[in-house]
């Protein structure tokens, strides 16, 4: 007997449940991550200074809860209405904006530290991070409301999807990932610089940190060029969130450990040429 669903509507339904999946998974994983440091998230807030870079920690840290939030209810809704969607999806961008700002201007202010607090490395980086966070959002806020969202025909599939795309969902990551190419470039300029002059832990700290953290976010923007560029349905866009809290959890964890490794080594009278503030 003739199937009264198209062979698209069961590749859609696929797609929305590996999307679902996947969000699942990242939850999962973000929660027993959270857990795992627990303690040391918490003496980090009691007892460290309220400063503006322990308030971009907090953003940064608690941005993906409402992200998931906001993602697993749109996963799950029953019979999903589009313009609902539409409207999630705009909110959980806001929340994913927010999350990479707040998780790059960390390793801005390490790139900035490094450079022995360079004015004009600040200048140009901040001129930079400004501009490509500006025409990304731009472009991705632009191209939206272009490809609206549709829900699956088959029973017991919930969600929503955009069967379609634009540049304006691959532009924002290539531009991301020139980003993260020149703030690596100014971290091996000054590792190549100091490498023979500096002994001190928390500059190596910083430099492994700072290439870790690009070479993970230039391989997740590659990913997701590629994805939004080869892939359909839900599973274009199913890696977008996953490159901002992949990102936000690194941040975070690195400046947590840190700050762990600087407040030793002040309890151990070692001398420190990086200050955290």
């Amino acid at each position: 007997m003739e199937s009264e669903y198209s062979a698209d509507a069961f590749v859609a339904a696929s797609s929305l449940r590996t999307s679902t999946y996947i969000y699942t998974s990242m939850a999962t994983f973000w929660t027993y991550g959270y857990a795992c440091s627990l303690h040391e998230e918490w003496t980090f807030l009691l007892q460290s200074r309220w400063t503006k870079i322990k308030g971009l920690y907090i953003v940064a840290r608690y941005a993906p809860f409402l992200l998931f939030t906001g993602h697993l209810y749109m996963n799950f809704i029953p019979d999903g209405d589009p313009n609902k969607c539409q409207m999630l999806d705009n909110v959980c961008s806001c929340f994913s904006l927010i999350s990479i700002i707040c998780s790059e201007s960390f390793f801005v202010l390490r790139t900035y530290a490094l450079w022995n607090k360079n004015r004009f490395v600040l200048a140009a980086m901040l001129a930079a991070f400004l501009a490509v966070g500006a025409a990304s959002a731009g472009l991705f806020f632009a191209f939206l409301d272009t490809a609206p969202f549709e829900t699956s025909p088959i029973p017991g599939i919930t969600g929503c999807y955009q069967p379609s795309g634009s540049i304006g969902f691959f532009l924002p990551f290539i531009l991301l990932s020139v980003l993260q190419l020149g703030l690596i470039s100014l971290t091996l300029i000054r590792a190549l610089r100091t490498w023979r002059v500096s002994n001190n832990y928390l500059s190596a700290v910083l430099l492994k940190h700072n290439i870790f953290y690009y070479a993970c976010g230039f391989l997740c923007s590659m990913m997701n060029v590629l994805a939004s560029m080869l892939l359909h349905d839900a599973y274009k866009a199913m890696f977008q969130d996953f490159q901002f809290i992949i990102l936000a959890i690194l941040a975070t964890d690195m400046h947590l450990h840190l700050w762990h490794k600087d407040r030793h080594q002040h309890s151990s009278n070692a001398v420190t040429l990086i200050p955290m503030s």
